[in-house]
């Protein structure tokens, strides 16, 4: 271990998300001794590599909605930010929109969430379906009833976000450790630090779990049992017959099916569903494309019929089975162990205000935005946040 074995704050998992809570910790106190724990800093399991990697202000709950606005604005100084010795990274941000496809059962609730983004002087449009059909005519949306259009929505390069907060926090003064924590140490109500692979024990006032799929594993070694589970998502990357003629957004249909354009002329697909397998598997089965998403992109986009599968990937979403948002702040029965867990998939596009509030509440600073509302308390009190509709 580079540094001594006692950190002030010991954090688990050098993802994103922990790189996030790293950088924003030595920005916010350079004298602060914060060690990062990761056994895979090639980070070829990680969620935020394997991410599709966007970022949208359509939520339904406000603070989600706040999360978002905020990523958007860092993304537009964020290279500048970052930079260490002159050279930043390049996010490559590509707004060119989210579409969310609305039938009618979910009319009501994309009009509620609609209203709550113009309220709040989000760019959105709703559009009917004859405007979805000028604006793509690829599309076929019969049995649509109209549309939410995020114009300011996009993708970025998840990578380059990644390297940005953890390059940036290790010049601050982070230390970043190859290593895996077997267990969180705890004594008469206070998290104490971690113990490691190696066999060292690395002694911590402030335990952050930023583990990311393999959260509840990690929580339960100190005692503490959170609803969240690894679930496997995987994305095809296909070559078809017939290009757009420009990009296209982020599809989502009504069914849970999304597809959007990547560099190089291909697409990107998708479905997330229930009876996806959880465990950590990195597997990706090519019969779920051709028996289940290949009939229903044809189906929207009649000349999608004929395409070339290239290739495909699997990644695990932390899914909070309570109501699959974000878990954070310090759990009620053990003081000194903070929870940034439970994201279901949205993790690296609310990484740059998680981790600026993590750092608030272990500083004791007013938090610049206010994310009590996932307060692990929920957790212990069965008090799920009602995000509906938009997932």
């Amino acid at each position: 271990m580079a540094k001594s074995q006692h950190a002030d704050v010991a954090i688990v998992g050098g993802g994103v998300m922990g790189a996030s809570v790293a950088y924003h910790l030595m920005a916010a106190d350079g004298a602060l001794n914060v060690t990062v724990v990761e056994r895979d800093p090639a980070y070829e399991h990680a969620s935020s590599s394997l991410s599709l990697a966007n970022v949208r202000i359509q939520f339904s709950l406000r603070e989600n909605i706040e999360i978002s606005r905020y990523t958007l604005s860092v993304f537009e100084t964020f290279e500048e930010d970052m930079a260490v010795d002159g050279q930043g990274p390049r996010v490559m941000f590509r707004p060119e929109g989210n579409l969310f496809l609305v039938d009618a059962a979910g009319r009501e609730i994309f009009r509620r969430a609609f209203e709550l983004q113009q309220g709040m002087g989000c760019r959105v449009e709703w559009w009917d379906p004859e405007t979805v059909k000028q604006r793509y005519p690829l599309y076929r949306p019969e049995g649509i009833v109209g549309a939410t259009f995020g114009p300011g929505d996009g993708h970025f390069d998840a990578q380059a976000v990644l390297m940005g907060y953890r390059a940036k926090a290790r010049a601050l003064g982070a230390d970043f450790v190859k290593d895996e924590v077997v267990a969180v140490t705890h004594r008469d109500g206070r998290a104490t630090g971690v113990r490691l692979a190696s066999g060292e024990q690395l002694a911590a006032g402030c335990v952050v779990n930023c583990a990311g799929a393999w959260a509840a594993d990690l929580a339960a070694t100190a005692g503490v049992d959170i609803p969240v589970v690894p679930v496997k998502r995987q994305v095809f990357v296909v070559d078809t017959a017939v290009k757009p003629g420009g990009p296209l957004p982020l599809t989502i249909l009504p069914s849970g099916l999304y597809f959007r354009t990547e560099t190089g002329g291909l697409i990107l697909v998708g479905k997330s569903m229930e009876e996806d397998p959880t465990g950590y598997s990195f597997s990706y089965d090519q019969r779920r494309f051709f028996d289940v998403l290949w009939l229903e992109l044809a189906a929207f986009v009649p000349d999608f019929e004929r395409l070339k599968l290239v290739r495909g990937w699997a990644g695990l979403y932390a899914v909070n089975t309570l109501d699959r948002n974000a878990i954070l702040g310090q759990w009620p029965e053990l003081t000194g162990f903070y929870l940034v867990n439970g994201f279901s998939g949205h993790g690296l596009q609310q990484a740059p205000a998680v981790g600026r509030y993590i750092s608030e509440l272990i500083l004791g600073k007013p938090p610049v935005l206010d994310l009590s509302i996932f307060s692990p308390r929920r957790i212990l009190e069965n008090r799920p946040i009602q995000e509906v509709g938009i997932v």
